[in-house]
């Protein structure tokens, strides 16, 4: 099956969903006199993994429902999604990624503007590491990756899992989105203390330009030089994760 219009909408709008509500519960925990002001991390934790949730569950109308640049490559490392249509799929979930940051922007402008800490206002756009080490966090996104994509491959409903098949979907309707969404809460709880766990190029990247574009008060600069880690990490871990997939289907029942 040959990419189609519907489904980069369909990786668009996920992208955008993904971003607005996961990014925009980081803005209500950490931005000045919201109503969620210093809700902590099992707050954003949680946000983040009903974002994805929701997400998920919107763009499987739509198509496959990767909206992760990191998805899609393992998925077609793996034999499970045409490698003609990953272009279009990551231009899609980047386009999403900016509009949803956007918009989290044009939701929470008043309190960025009540917020000095300019590390607050970066944050709610990209990930920080906690501890500032490119080998540490490079591992740190690459095995958060691994277990997200490496789950992903197995969770995917027999019946699309065919090699070669681009409409790769989860079982059950819009409930088969929960088990990912409860994927990625266990991946933020359990190993998100070190970089945040961007976990997705496209989440981390297109909100970190849009936070270089918009007009926000008081912002500090955007972090370059440590842009790189939550691109190159999840790619490092789905290159992992489909590689060892692909080593153990010969030997599974």
């Amino acid at each position: 099956m040959n990419f189609i219009p519907a489904e980069f909408l369909g990786e668009l709008l996920g992208t955008f969903i993904l971003i607005l509500l996961g990014n925009g519960v980081v803005a209500n925990v950490v931005l000045n006199q919201t109503k969620g002001n210093d809700g902590g991390w099992i707050v954003i934790t949680f946000g983040w993994g009903m974002a994805v949730f929701v997400a998920v569950a919107t763009a499987m109308e739509f198509g496959p429902a990767h909206i992760n640049p990191a998805v899609t490559l393992g998925l077609a490392i793996a034999g499970k999604f045409l490698w003609q249509n990953v272009f279009f799929y990551i231009l899609a979930q980047m386009l999403g990624a900016m509009l949803g940051a956007f918009t989290v922007w044009l939701v929470y402008r008043q309190h960025y503007a009540l917020t000095d800490d300019g590390d607050a206002k970066l944050g709610t756009f990209s990930t920080i590491p906690a501890i500032r080490s490119y080998p540490n966090n490079f591992i740190s996104e690459a095995v958060g990756t691994f277990v997200l994509v490496f789950a992903v491959l197995y969770m995917l409903a027999p019946e699309f899992a065919a090699e070669g098949f681009s409409e790769v979907k989860f079982g059950l309707g819009a409930i088969g989105a929960l088990p990912v969404g409860l994927l990625v809460l266990a991946i933020g709880l359990s190993l998100g203390g070190t970089t945040g766990y961007a976990i997705n190029p496209a989440r981390d990247l297109g909100p970190r330009i849009m936070h270089a574009l918009l007009p926000i008060p008081s912002k500090r600069d955007s972090d370059w030089t440590y842009s790189w880690i939550p691109v190159a990490g999840p790619v490092g871990g789905a290159l992992l994760a489909a590689v060892l997939f692909r080593m153990l289907q010969p030997v599974l029942p």
